[in-house]
C-alpha cells in the first residue's frame, strides 16, 4: 500500500474531528520526529492528546532508518517496502508488505530499513492482567493469515493478527469487503477503535455523521460511538483495525 500525497487549496480538508470520532485524510499529515526513530518521518494522528488511549503513527523510513525499542508495547505493519527486526538473542527476521509484528512492552527489538519502507504502528502502555504472564513478540503476514466469515456473510472476511488470549490487552485485525456488502448493524460498544483503510473506499457512519473515506483515511472512534460501514465501487475494501481487548472497563478506564 502507496500512501496518496496530495495536497489541497483554499484551506479544503476532509479531515473531521468531533467529540466521539475522528477522521483523518492524508491531505493534512504533518510529519514530525519522534524519539527512537532515525531516518524516519512519523506522521502521529491517534495519541492520548486525543482522548485515546493508545498511539497510532505512520513510519516513513528512509533507506538506513531505524526504530528502537520503547517502554510501550508495539505493533507494527507492513504497508509498503520491508523492514528487518532484530531482536536480542535471535537472528534478524525480514517483514515484507503486509507482514506485521508484535513486541510485548520492554521487548530488546530494533527496525531497520535497508531501502525506504511505511510502517502503521500502534503503542500502549501495557494493562497486566493478575496471574497472566505478559505475551511473547508474535510475528506474521496479513495474506497469509487464515479469514472467516464476519457474523456469516462470506462476502466480509476477518482476519485476526493475534491470539485470542488474555495475555493481550489489544487486537489487531483486518476486515475485508467484497463490493456492495457491509457491517449487518450499526455497532456500540465500550471497546475504542483506530482503524486504517488499506484499499478501496465506502461510506463510514459515525455517530450521527455519514463520511466518505477512501484508502490512506485514518479514523479514530472513542468508546460507545456508533458506527457503521459499507463498501463502495468495484473493488474490495480493506481496513486494519485496532481494538482494546481482555481487560474489564475498570481496567481500561485506569489505564
Amino acid at each position: 500500500m502507496t500512501l496518496p500525497r496530495t495536497f489541497t487549496a483554499l484551506g479544503e480538508t476532509r479531515t473531521r474531528l468531533m467529540s466521539t470520532h475522528a477522521l483523518f485524510s492524508p491531505d493534512g499529515h504533518v510529519r514530525t520526529q519522534l524519539p527512537g526513530w532515525t531516518g524516519t518521518a512519523c506522521v502521529v494522528l491517534i495519541s492520548a492528546q486525543l482522548g485515546a488511549r493508545f498511539t497510532q503513527y505512520f513510519a516513513h523510513m528512509e533507506a538506513g532508518g531505524q526504530g528502537a525499542a520503547t517502554g510501550y508495547e508495539r505493533f507494527v505493519f507492513v504497508l509498503s517496502g520491508a523492514v528487518r527486526l532484530e531482536l536480542a538473542l535471535e537472528s534478524s527476521r525480514t517483514l515484507t508488505e503486509y507482514g506485521y509484528t508484535y513486541l510485548p512492552a520492554g521487548s530488546p527489538a530494533t527496525l531497520h530499513a535497508d531501502a525506504p519502507a511505511t510502517l502503521c504502528v500502534f503503542e500502549r502502555r501495557y494493562l497486566p492482567l493478575r496471574g497472566v504472564p505478559a505475551p511473547a513478540p508474535v510475528f506474521g503476514n496479513e495474506r497469509d493469515t487464515a479469514g472467516e466469515a464476519f457474523l456469516g456473510d462470506d462476502g466480509v472476511t476477518l482476519r485476526k493478527l493475534l491470539p485470542e488470549h488474555p495475555s493481550f490487552d489489544l487486537m489487531l485485525s483486518t476486515m475485508t469487503f467484497a463490493p456492495g456488502r457491509s457491517l449487518p448493524f450499526a455497532e456500540t460498544h465500550v471497546m475504542e477503535h483506530g482503524l486504517l483503510l488499506l484499499s478501496g473506499g465506502g461510506v463510514y457512519r459515525l455517530a450521527d455523521l455519514w463520511y466518505p473515506v477512501t484508502a490512506g483515511d485514518t479514523i479514530y472512534m472513542a468508546p460507545y460511538c456508533p458506527q457503521w460501514f459499507g463498501a463502495l465501487g468495484r473493488v474490495e475494501a480493506k481496513y486494519l483495525l485496532y481494538k482494546d481487548a481482555f481487560r474489564d472497563p475498570f481496567a481500561l478506564a485506569e489505564g
